[in-house]
């Protein structure tokens, strides 16, 4: 038995079909983690939900700002975006069954028994594990309850960015999910930086990595991520990068948990990847097997 935790697939399903047949997964046995971002960008958003949603139990996956984004369209409280490619989700007949199975979604996946945690972009350097946990639950509530479509209108156009604990009510749920779904950059006091996102060195003063930050209250938990396809595979001390820019002509990994190995395999659709600039950072060590 295996566990994968799988980066940002947006929409690339026939990649995500080979690096299964890469990992040789077998649904009986292993489980598959994928660190949100299903959906947008790439081509197949609805072939990947209905794949992921179809394995129940053997897969669980953390909602990306993609993932929201598409909710949020879905239910008309934001506007389809020029880039976005998932109208084959919004035509599809069973698309309600699928955005309700979306929507309720983990926000942040804890594993006792492995001791790891899984988000799709950051923490703050002020949450403990036991806040992110906290925090995580309380958003997930709001979202799956019965004012869903007001949380839905808050993620356009928000800028929660200043970290308190004595935040509450909307401006605290917009904080959390900027946080967990897009947080690349901030500084010692929590501050985020969401406009920046290059590779480390890019950024502007004082802003760093949220794991290069000094004094993180979690920084004796192991947490694996995605979302900052910039970064490529990052590995640190307790901090595993998953996105390598699968949508952008880069590569789709999978880490196995137990043992840390990395796979990969090249971007595979029949379109041509989205036109964006996606290189690694220097800093990034990588330690990934890549399959043409």
């Amino acid at each position: 038995m295996a566990t994968y935790a799988i980066g940002d697939v947006q929409g690339c399903f026939a990649t995500l079909l080979q690096l299964l047949d890469t990992l040789g997964f077998h649904r009986d046995r292993d489980q598959l983690w994928f660190a949100g971002d299903l959906v947008n960008r790439g081509p197949h958003s609805l072939e990947v939900l209905r794949f992921v949603r179809d394995l129940d139990d053997r897969a669980l996956t953390v909602l990306g700002n993609h993932d929201l984004h598409l909710l949020a369209v879905a239910h008309g409280q934001a506007r389809l975006k020029p880039k976005d490619t998932f109208t084959d989700v919004l035509e599809a007949p069973d698309r309600d069954v699928l955005l309700t199975w979306l929507r309720y979604r983990p926000l942040l996946h804890h594993d006792v028994a492995l001791g790891l945690t899984m988000i799709h972009a950051g923490l703050p350097p002020q949450w403990t594990s036991a806040v992110a946990q906290a925090c995580a639950t309380d958003a997930e509530r709001t979202l799956r309850g019965p004012s869903y479509l007001q949380c839905l209108q808050r993620i356009a156009g928000n800028d929660s960015s200043h970290w308190s604990a004595t935040l509450r009510g909307w401006k605290k749920f917009g904080y959390i999910l900027n946080c967990l779904t897009q947080l690349r950059y901030c500084d010692a006091a929590g501050r985020l930086a969401l406009g920046e996102k290059g590779p480390p060195g890019t950024q502007s003063p004082p802003y760093l990595p949220w794991f290069a930050l000094p004094h993180r209250a979690h920084a004796d938990h192991t947490i694996l991520f995605g979302h900052w396809a910039t970064l490529g595979a990052y590995t640190a001390p307790g901090i595993y990068a998953l996105d390598t820019g699968c949508v952008w002509g880069g590569t789709l990994t999978a880490l196995c948990v137990e043992t840390k190995e990395r796979i990969s395999v090249a971007y595979n659709e029949t379109q041509k990847p989205p036109q964006r600039q996606a290189a690694a950072a220097s800093c990034c060590t990588r330690s990934d097997t890549t399959t043409s």
